[in-house]
């Protein structure tokens, strides 16, 4: 159980980018090729991104409570591969959030569409970024 508990970082990491990576790169671009019209595409798209926001909540909150220093720790010791990386993690969960409750809704209403797609993809790439460079890290120190 403890080796399970000590993985569940980089197992959240992996889920959080790994979703990232197959709804908006694979699975979205998907739906506009083979759905009969972009306006049930982008539906679909919504709803799947919604739920992709929440994946990435849960994500880095499990890791955001498991980079936690423990109860006589130092904190001005040498950071672990879970401290070191707290700044993504918080990135990307402000990503995902911004994106779901300031541009999301904006795309929805279809209000100056090109401009709050552009913004939302933008800040969608950023989030992969935190993800990815999350889960690289954890990785590389576990290895």
């Amino acid at each position: 159980m403890r080796a399970f508990l000590l993985r569940l970082p980089l197992w959240a990491a992996a889920l959080w980018w790994g979703s990232l990576t197959t709804i908006g790169f694979l699975v979205v671009p998907l739906l506009f090729v083979h759905l009969p019209s972009p306006a049930l595409a982008g539906g679909m798209a919504a709803k799947l991104f919604t739920a992709q926001t929440w994946v990435s909540v849960v994500c880095t909150l499990l890791l955001l409570m498991a980079s936690r220093p423990r109860d006589g720790e130092d904190e001005s010791a040498d950071p672990g591969p879970l401290q070191a990386v707290r700044l993504t993690v918080v990135g990307g969960m402000l990503l995902a959030l911004l994106v779901e409750f300031a541009v999301a809704p904006r795309i929805v209403a279809r209000e100056n569409l090109t401009l709050w797609h552009r913004v939302g993809s933008t800040l969608y790439a950023l989030q992969w970024f935190c993800a990815a460079i999350t889960f690289w890290r954890l990785n590389r120190r576990q290895v």
